[in-house]
């Protein structure tokens, strides 16, 4: 057994924190003692295994603010990190002596971290390179961020090992860091199965106000803009032209996303959906949930004919595994991380990101039944061969193993020098 410390941003409800989560899960079915440090976890609006003592989780300068008057949140983020990771290097690592450090999102912290003494290895996680995330702005922005897209680089070079979660990102990162040349490890992420197997679905009326004897659509993403959620409400409008009346009357979309009260976007962008499917006059046929509990996610999957996933780009994906899992089609854009995951027309369809485009393949399972269901089998069998948590465990525990073995021939050689230098 080996102690291994994840150092996360903020542990709240998303695709990169259900990523470490897994993996953090991963290493422990292997027997390994692991522990969380974060800047923010607001117990309300989190995953379970932070909540229900799975993982102990500390909270490290929270007291720094996340931005400035509204402005400067990548570099009140940097610093949030950066103050965790001088920590962890001065009162925990010297006491804990990990074997490995799991971070992820921010690459600031991995010289910091390495302030402390120990024959410790550091694994970053690369979901996408933070800077290609940010928005477009005029000089001022483009001066702001130039330090930090330096940083960015130098830092990610620190690791002693990255991961990517897809071929897609791991062109990407090639692309945005010329100037690193080690190549990364392609990590593709899984799901906790283990969680899905042993939780009952509810009854879906007590989820949702929508009867089972509806041809549900499924849309699960947080609330924000880049998740391209509009598109969905434009493919349902387009849909009801396609259909005849008896059908359209059977068709029903759940969106369902992670949405925090203190994200000002979350906000935004839930009233812009809300207004968009008002204006488009499809609002009795959409339900809107906010952070929905576990349980009440696996009920969606469960209950739901199919799964719409519309960000374009998207590093990796999450939630198109979970509902292959549950042998459900998944109709997602044909870029990113899905291509890797979706197969066309076998598991689901890749689509243009337009409304016509997924109002086809919605149309395609309405109208077959059998396709609905054969597809569905189809990604279940996928996701058995390529994406299982197994794999997923094997693949992080393979990876420790390696790290450990660097960690013995590095004392070695240490032992070997002080030894020369006795003589």
């Amino acid at each position: 057994m080996v102690k291994i410390l994840f150092l996360h941003p903020d542990l709240g409800i998303g695709g990169a924190e259900r990523l470490v989560l897994d993996a953090a899960l991963a290493f422990k079915t292997k027997g390994h003692d692991v522990a969380f440090y974060t800047n923010h976890h607001d117990t309300t609006h989190c995953f379970a295994e932070t909540r229900d003592g799975t993982f102990p989780v500390t909270v490290i300068g929270d007291w720094i603010p996340r931005s400035i008057f509204g402005r400067f949140k990548a570099a009140c983020a940097y610093a949030r990190m950066v103050f965790a990771a001088v920590y962890l290097a001065w009162y925990v690592i010297p006491v804990e002596e990990p074997t490995l450090i799991f971070c992820d999102l921010i690459s600031l912290c991995i010289p910091f971290l390495k302030m402390a003494s120990g024959p410790f290895r550091i694994v970053f996680y690369c979901h996408h390179p933070d800077k290609l995330l940010t928005t477009e702005g005029g000089l001022l922005k483009k001066i702001y961020r130039a330090p930090l897209n330096w940083l960015e680089e130098l830092t990610t070079a620190r690791a002693d090992k990255v991961l990517v979660n897809s071929k897609y990102t791991a062109r990407v990162y090639q692309d945005a860091f010329q100037n690193i040349k080690d190549v990364p490890d392609i990590c593709y992420p899984s799901i906790n199965t283990e969680f899905f197997n042993k939780t009952t679905p509810r009854n879906l009326k007590e989820v949702v106000p929508v009867g089972t004897d509806k041809f549900i659509f499924l849309s699960i993403n947080r609330y924000e803009r880049k998740k391209n959620l509009p598109l969905a409400l434009e493919a349902l409008n387009h849909l009801k032209s396609m259909l005849e009346e008896s059908d359209w009357e059977r068709v029903h979309l759940i969106m369902a996303g992670g949405f925090d009260p203190i994200n000002l976007e979350n906000m935004e962008h839930f009233m812009e959906l809300t207004d968009l499917a008002a204006e488009l006059d499809v609002e009795d046929k959409v339900t809107f949930m906010k952070s929905p509990k576990d349980v009440e996610k696996v009920s969606l999957l469960y209950h739901c004919r199919a799964l719409i996933y519309t960000p374009s780009n998207e590093h990796f994906g999450i939630v198109p595994l979970e509902a292959m899992y549950y042998s459900k089609p998944v109709i997602a854009v044909n870029s990113g991380g899905p291509t890797e995951t979706i197969v066309n027309e076998v598991t689901g369809f890749l689509c243009e990101p337009n409304r016509k485009s997924f109002a086809d393949a919605m149309y395609k399972l309405i109208a077959s039944p059998d396709l609905c269901t054969r597809l569905g089998e189809a990604g279940r069998k996928r996701f058995e061969t390529k994406f299982s948590f197994e794999a997923f465990t094997n693949q992080l525990d393979g990876i420790l193993t390696r790290e450990r073995q660097l960690i013995s021939e590095a004392r070695a050689i240490e032992y070997e020098e002080r030894v020369k230098k006795r003589k």
